[in-house]
């Protein structure tokens, strides 16, 4: 009896039956495939595809990047958890204020004054010849103040009676010759014009008396005994005052009395309160002795009765 046969002869049917627990092997474009798409770090939890090459080439830029973005979560959170600034009290604005105080040096009332009205002080000066030549003489030397841009200055009728020529010399050394504009005997007062004047003339500022009190704080500022500009600082010791010279050539009425220091030479000068406004004209000093010297006593014309004198309405 025939068997029947339990396999085909097919050569195909041979061939060696392939393991089902291997793969096949890969060609070398599906090696590298392969390779390029195999799971990257855990850090990265399931990137996307495209990402994987991104990040195999560039492995050190992506740690940079995740670095930041840690370091800035980490300020945002420090900012978020640092307490708000205390609000300034009023007790913190005292506190630096007396420290301040207590710290700098400010400036006197004087000093402060002598600021504003120095740069309108001039030096005045009594010229005559010599009589052995043709030679310059300073006979009287006086001082003075700007008051109007022009080269109008303010000075005593006696700093420059009797002189031959007047030449003042201004803040910023410049010396002019003068010619006398006007006069007003009765409150010893003198108006002089300058001849050539410097290009930033800086007049006064004019005050008035009317707020003047006992006691204020006044500065008078000059040459005395041609030494300067000089400034000495004292009160104003009384109002409407009057006084003779002790020629006895006139009475003048009206004046401050003011204790700043003052001597021959301050004359024509300007008196002036702790705002640097001129309210008077130094133009005297009492010394019941022959020395004419500053013993505590001195007389300024008001800058009302000054004003006239340059044409200006009173106060």
């Amino acid at each position: 009896m025939r068997r029947v046969a339990l396999y085909s002869s097919s050569r195909k049917s041979r061939q060696p039956a392939r393991s089902s627990g291997t793969s096949p092997p890969l060609r070398p474009e599906e090696n590298r495939l392969s390779a390029d798409t195999a799971p990257v770090s855990s850090s990265l939890s399931n990137p996307p595809p495209l990402l994987v090459p991104f990040i195999r080439r560039h492995r050190t830029l992506s740690w940079l990047f995740i670095g930041g973005l840690l370091s800035l979560l980490l300020a945002w959170g420090y900012t978020s958890m640092k307490p708000s600034p205390r609000p300034i009290t009023q007790k913190d604005i005292d506190r630096a204020v007396l420290h301040a105080l207590e710290t700098q040096t400010l400036p006197s009332p004087a000093a402060k004054a002598y600021e504003v009205i120095m740069p309108s002080v001039v030096r005045v000066r009594g010229l005559d010849t010599d009589p052995d030549g043709d030679d310059e003489i300073e006979t009287k030397v006086g001082s003075g103040v700007v008051v109007v841009d022009k080269g109008l200055i303010l000075t005593n009728l006696h700093v420059v009676r009797g002189t031959r020529l007047v030449k003042v010399v201004f803040a910023d050394g410049m010396e002019s010759e003068a010619v006398v504009a006007g006069l007003q005997p009765e409150n010893d007062l003198a108006v002089l014009q300058a001849k050539t004047i410097p290009d930033d003339l800086t007049p006064a500022n004019l005050g008035s008396t009317r707020d003047l009190a006992v006691g204020d704080h006044v500065v008078a500022v000059g040459f005395p005994f041609g030494i300067g500009p000089s400034v000495s600082a004292g009160v104003v010791s009384g109002l409407n005052r009057e006084f003779r010279s002790p020629e006895g050539q006139r009475l003048l009425t009206g004046l401050i009395q003011f204790d700043a220091a003052a001597n021959l030479g301050n004359s024509g000068g300007p008196l002036v309160n702790a705002k640097g406004e001129v309210v008077g004209i130094v133009t005297a000093i009492l010394n019941p002795t022959d020395q004419r010297v500053f013993i505590g006593i001195g007389f300024a014309v008001t800058m009302e009765s000054a004003a006239t004198a340059i044409g200006l309405p009173p106060f």
